[in-house]
């Protein structure tokens, strides 16, 4: 029986993607490990997790993505190695991502879309209501988005995803989401969803972005989803069900976020995040941003 109302510990994070959008980088560098200023991306994710009281994570990864798992682990000889120079600093950063939450990991083995890598989870999640993060978006911490949309999933129950408003120009890059408005002002209920649709045929300006809160009833959905758009088994086509008959896993609802998000998923946006969080740093944004002032005015 499932128990939509169950306090959520398990967070879900897709990793088997190729990168080709970084390629050469990625020919043997996951994606999720390139740095965004000293730290890999996908451990940006972890924490916002963590964060949300998530401490049970699973990553869905696939071959060469080994260095997801060594990330998380610890390093015996590079702790030793700095515990014997006396770097506290640098061990203490070397600690935190190995202490961070318990990790878990299973393989993809066929890239058949994001639907597929979230049913990879099923066995693990069980019977559980539970989050799914994509790593190409970064939410700021000062912006606590999971933890809003956990509140909301406990408060209504059903599903729960992340919604942003985006030009119309730019809404074929998402899925897209029918809504209505509720009391809250940030939260609306979900009524249909479209994946990728043309800017004509959108239903409204909200487009989905990587955070959800799943009913586990989704399993049963995308166990019987047929390949959508790309040939793949879309996560949107099994919510577009859920949201049409509310008595299969319960409502699904939308929290608007206008918070600060960054997207390292397309190669500009991912220096725009570095620059932005660079110089948002105590440690480096003084300094970087000087420099950038004067690269602007002399250079550019």
């Amino acid at each position: 029986m499932t128990d939509s109302h169950t306090r959520i510990t398990k967070a879900v994070i897709p990793a088997a993607g190729l990168g080709t959008r970084f390629l050469p980088a990625t020919k043997a560098t996951p994606k999720e490990m390139l740095p965004v200023v000293d730290k890999p991306a996908i451990q940006y994710v972890v924490e916002e997790a963590v964060s949300a009281g998530l401490d049970d994570v699973l990553m869905i990864t696939g071959r060469n993505k080994r260095p997801l798992e060594d990330h998380f682990d610890r390093n015996y000889e590079l702790e030793s190695a700095l515990q014997k120079k006396g770097d506290a600093k640098r061990l203490a950063k070397v600690q935190e991502s190995s202490d961070l939450a318990t990790m878990h990991y299973v393989r993809q083995g066929d890239p058949k879309g994001l639907g597929h890598a979230v049913l990879c989870a099923a066995p693990h999640v069980g019977h559980e209501p539970f989050a799914v993060l994509l790593g190409d978006d970064l939410i700021d911490p000062r912006d606590p988005l999971l933890a809003r949309m956990v509140e909301v999933q406990e408060q209504h129950g059903g599903s729960v995803i992340a919604l942003m408003e985006v030009e119309p120009s730019q809404i074929h890059l998402y899925g897209c989401a029918a809504v209505e408005s509720t009391a809250d002002g940030d939260v609306v209920k979900v009524t249909d969803l479209v994946e990728k649709p043309e800017p004509a045929d959108a239903p409204s300006h909200y487009a989905i972005i990587g955070r959800y809160v799943l009913d586990p009833h989704v399993f049963d959905i995308l166990r019987k989803t047929e390949p959508g758009r790309g040939g793949e088994i879309q996560l949107t086509d099994a919510l577009q069900q859920l949201a049409a008959d509310e008595k299969v896993g319960g409502p699904v609802h939308g929290v608007v976020f206008k918070g600060r998000r960054y997207d390292t998923g397309d190669r500009g946006d991912y220096l725009r995040a570095i620059v932005r969080l660079a110089c948002e740093r105590e440690d480096l944004g003084p300094d970087f941003r000087t420099w950038l002032r004067r690269y602007v005015s002399e250079e550019m």
